[in-house]
C-alpha cells in the first residue's frame, strides 16, 4: 500500500545507515545521569557536520534567541537546520520538548505572559517557528515534542509554524529534497486571537520527497499536517498520524503526483481534509496525476493522490482557532477537494460528519496568476479552479450529515464547466448496508462509476448543493456579495476551546536504533529493535 514512495524511503535509510561508521553523535542535556556536551539543540546544530546525530535528553528546551536563514527576516526559528544529512532524535516523545515559551515559565504554558512572539519589525513582534529545516535535504526529526510557537501580529503566515520542512516558501519553485519524522507531536496550549495562534503543526513547502510516521497534532489555527506548493513531484506520506481540534486536520495547496495520506486518524476537526487549487503557495492548480503519465501501484489508475484506509470521524468542531482561507473550511465535514483534480479517496471509513462526509467543488482566488484555473470568471479578476477526474473507490460511510439540511449526506458535487474529465464514483458503501445519503450521492454512484475519462456534459452535478456549500463555509463567490443560507445556518465559533494533550502518546521503542556507539547508546543498543529510520517493509 506504501509502494509510492518506498524507493525514496529506502534511499534515505540507506544514507543512515551507511554515514553512521564515521558520524559523530552530539548530546545535548543528559540521559540516565549521564550528561551530554551541549545544552542547546541550536548549539548542537550549529556543530554538527553532514551525518552526525544529535540525541536530545528529557527537559523543557525553551528558545532564549532566534535564528533565520539568510536573507528571511520573516523565518525566526527556535532551531534553524541548514545542514543537510544530519538526524536530530529525542531520547523520549513526551519527556523532550522544544519549548516556544519563555525561560523560567512552566513547560508550554498558556498564560499570556509566558509567550515568546519572536523578533520585533517595524509592524509589531514577528513570532516564532519551532524546528525550521531550511532547504536541508535528507534531515531527520525524531522522538520529540514541539509547542507554542506562535505567530505575531507581524507574523504574515510565516511564523507560528511547530515543526517546518521549508524548501523556499512562495519561490515556486520546489527547493528542498528528502526527510523523515517520526514520533512527533505538536501542539500549542495558548490562544489569545488569530494574530497570536499557532498556524501549523507538521509542515513541509517546496519540498520533494518524505514521511511522517506515527505523529501527533492539536490546536492549530489552520492545519495540524500541511504539504504544499511541490507540484507534481510531491513524493510524500503521511502515515499513521492522528489530527483532532484544528480548523483542518491536513491540508495541502497546489501538490499532487506521488503523496499518500494513509493508515491515520481525523476527529474533532472542523474540516478533517482539505486539499485544493489557490494562488497562494504558487505554482497552481493541485493536480493528483501520476507525472509523466505512469500508472499508481495503490489505485491502478493514473491518480498518485491518494487519501487511503484513514478514519475520519466527528469533524464537527466549530470552537478552534481558524484563520484566513482555513476559516472556510466547512464545519461538519470529513473530506474536502476543492478545485483539485486526479485526486483518489478510498477505503476510508468516514463516519458521523454533521454536514458532509466528502465533497467536490470548485474554488475561486482572487487575481493572478491563476495559472490553471479561469480568469474572470462571474466577475473581472476571479480566478475558478473547478475540480475534475477525482475518484471516491470503496469508502464506508455512515451517520454523516445529522444536521439535516438537504444536501448533507454521505457525498456531494458540484462543477461550473462542462468539457472536463468526470469524476467517479463506485464501491462506496453505507454502514449497515442502508442507502448512501442524500439521494444525489447513490445516483451519482449510479451514473458515473468508472474512471474513464469521460466528460463533463453538464455544468453542475447537483446545483442545490452550492448554495449549502456556501452557506456552512461562509465563501462569497462573488467578492462583497455574503452567500445566503436557503435552509437555515450551520454551527459557527462561540468561542475557542484549547485541548490537552493526550497522556503518554507512543515513544520510539528503542531511541538507540541505528544510532553510532555512545555512552548513552552502548553499541549492542543499535542492533536491538532497529526501527529508528523509515520501516523496511515500505518498498
Amino acid at each position: 500500500m506504501r509502494r509510492v514512495v518506498g524507493v525514496l524511503l529506502a534511499l534515505v535509510g540507506v544514507v543512515a545507515l551507511a554515514s553512521a561508521a564515521s558520524a559523530r553523535v552530539l548530546r545535548v542535556g543528559s540521559y540516565h545521569g549521564i550528561s551530554g556536551r551541549f545544552n542547546s539543540i541550536q548549539a548542537a546544530v550549529d556543530a554538527a557536520r553532514r551525518g552526525d546525530w544529535i540525541l536530545v535528553g528529557p527537559g523543557d528546551y525553551k528558545t532564549r534567541s532566534s535564528r533565520r536563514p539568510r536573507r528571511r527576516a520573516d523565518l525566526p526559528a527556535g532551531v534553524l537546520i541548514s545542514t543537510p544529512d544530519i538526524y536530530l532524535r529525542g531520547m523520549n516523545r513526551n519527556t523532550v520538548i522544544v519549548d516556544g515559551t519563555k525561560p523560567g515559565s512552566p513547560k508550554c504554558s498558556a498564560r499570556s505572559p509566558d509567550q515568546n512572539v519572536g523578533p520585533s519589525s517595524s509592524k509589531g513582534r514577528r513570532g516564532l517557528n519551532g524546528i525550521l529545516v531550511w532547504k536541508a535535504a535528507n534531515v531527520w526529526v525524531q522522538n520529540l515534542t514541539a509547542c507554542n510557537f506562535i505567530s505575531g501580529a507581524a507574523g504574515n503566515g510565516e511564523t507560528g509554524n511547530e515543526i517546518w520542512w521549508n524548501g523556499g516558501d512562495n519561490s515556486g519553485k520546489v527547493g528542498g529534497h528528502g526527510y523523515y519524522g517520526s514520533y512527533l507531536t505538536t501542539t500549542s496550549t495558548y490562544y489569545r486571537g488569530e494574530t497570536t495562534a499557532a498556524e501549523y503543526g507538521i509542515y513541509s513547502s517546496n519540498w520533494s520527497g518524505g514521511a511522517w510516521d506515527n505523529t501527533y497534532s492539536s490546536n492549530f489555527n489552520d492545519s495540524g499536517y500541511y504539504i504544499g506548493a511541490c507540484q507534481q513531484v510531491c513524493d510524500q506520506l503521511i502515515t499513521h498520524a492522528h489530527a483532532e481540534y484544528d480548523a483542518l486536520g491536513y491540508s495541502g495547496s497546489n501538490s499532487g503526483g506521488q503523496l499518500v495520506v494513509e493508515n491515520s486518524e481525523f476527529d474533532n476537526n472542523t474540516n478533517a481534509i482539505n486539499t485544493n487549487s489557490q494562488n497562494g503557495n504558487a505554482p497552481s492548480p493541485q493536480n493528483g496525476a501520476c507525472p509523466h503519465g505512469a500508472i499508481s501501484s495503490i489505485t491502478h489508475t493514473h491518480s498518485c493522490l491518494v487519501f487511503v484506509n484513514n478514519y475520519v470521524h466527528d469533524n464537527n468542531n466549530a470552537n478552534v482557532p481558524s484563520s484566513g482561507e482555513a476559516a472556510q473550511g466547512p464545519v461538519g465535514t470529513g473530506v474536502v477537494i476543492a478545485g483539485g483534480r486526479n485526486d483518489t479517496v478510498m477505503g476510508n471509513r468516514v463516519v458521523r460528519n454533521n454536514a458532509w462526509g466528502v465533497i467536490l467543488s470548485p474554488y475561486t482566488s482572487n487575481g493572478q496568476p491563476c495559472k490553471g484555473g479561469t480568469l474572470n470568471f462571474l466577475v473581472p479578476g476571479l480566478c475558478l479552479f473547478d475540480e475534475w477526474g477525482d475518484a471516491l473507490i470503496g469508502n464506508t460511510f455512515g451517520a454523516n450529515g445529522s444536521y439535516g439540511h438537504p444536501t448533507n449526506g454521505d457525498f456531494a458535487q458540484v462543477n461550473f464547466e462542462s468539457g472536463h474529465p468526470t469524476n467517479c464514483y463506485s464501491g462506496n458503501t453505507e454502514v449497515g448496508g442502508g442507502a448512501l445519503t442524500p439521494a444525489s450521492a447513490a445516483a451519482m454512484q449510479q451514473r458515473y462509476p468508472a474512471c474513464n475519462g469521460a466528460l463533463v456534459v453538464a455544468g453542475s452535478s447537483d446545483p442545490s448543493f452550492l448554495g449549502e456549500g456556501l452557506c456552512d463555509s461562509q465563501i462569497e463567490l462573488i467578492p462583497g456579495q455574503p452567500a445566503t443560507c436557503p435552509t437555515g445556518s450551520y454551527p459557527r465559533r462561540t468561542r475557542v476551546i484549547m485541548h490537552p494533550l493526550p497522556k503518554h502518546l507512543k515513544t520510539m521503542p528503542n531511541p538507540c536504533a541505528e544510532v553510532p556507539a555512545n555512552p548513552w547508546c552502548p553499541s549492542h543498543a543499535a542492533k536491538q529493535n532497529p526501527a529508528g529510520g523509515p520501516p523496511p517493509g515500505l518498498g
